[in-house]
């Protein structure tokens, strides 16, 4: 029996280096690569863009997000047909949003404060995002460093207007319980891995890695 095709679509303004610790059981995991929005796209426009990275004539695919790229990726699937959603630290129901996003959404902060300065801000970092050791922390560095600050404001705009709630069939939440950057979510089968916080992809990959193979098949 083959495996459904699998596609990776990793964090805000991040790549593929958040996911080279998992070891997955899978032929050929294809990446999706962030692609520049336009100004006036909806999560649900730039989702469509996203679609023409797959290749859909292979079956409906499973679609793993993790953080933004799994909210982006439950946007993807209600334009196409997919096998499941994996979504790894990240948010299934936008009334879920902590408070302080919300009220950083009311007072339009996304839009006026200075986000350069975020390239400055990596030791504080490592501590919210949980990046440990020092490859993690190399590799947190780096994507800080690469962030595109403009696409960085059009994510923050969307994540604080969207609204969606995730249905529960097909869809499996992988969360760590020590995630400062979004809380667990009250999901009937979230999988809560214990210490896990929001990088768990890189410092807890062998656990991550074990809980995504069981719904690869």
């Amino acid at each position: 029996m083959h495996s459904p095709p699998l596609y990776l679509l990793s964090g805000l303004c991040a790549d593929e280096r958040l996911f080279q610790f998992l070891q997955l059981h899978h032929p050929n995991p294809k990446v999706i690569h962030w692609i520049t929005p336009e100004p006036h796209d909806s999560m649900a426009t730039y989702a469509g863009k996203l679609i023409q990275q797959i290749d859909l004539s292979q079956g409906p695919p499973v679609l793993l997000g993790l953080s933004f790229g799994g909210m982006v990726i439950q946007e993807i699937a209600k334009q196409i047909p997919v096998k499941r959603l994996i979504l790894l630290s990240s948010l299934a129901d936008t009334k879920e949003l902590p408070w302080h996003y919300k009220l950083a959404g009311a007072m339009q902060m996304q839009k006026w404060v200075p986000l350069g300065m975020f390239k400055n801000w990596v030791k504080p970092g490592y501590w919210l995002f949980g990046a440990h050791s020092q490859e993690e922390k190399q590799i947190f560095k780096s994507i800080i460093q690469d962030t595109d600050i403009t696409f960085l404001r059009w994510s923050l705009n969307q994540i604080l207007n969207w609204r969606h709630k995730a249905t529960f069939t097909n869809v499996v939440v992988i969360h760590g319980d020590k995630d400062k950057i979004l809380p667990p979510p009250s999901f009937p089968y979230v999988h809560l891995i214990k210490g896990g916080e929001h990088l768990m992809v890189m410092s807890r990959a062998e656990e991550v890695s074990r809980l995504i193979n069981q719904y690869l098949n």
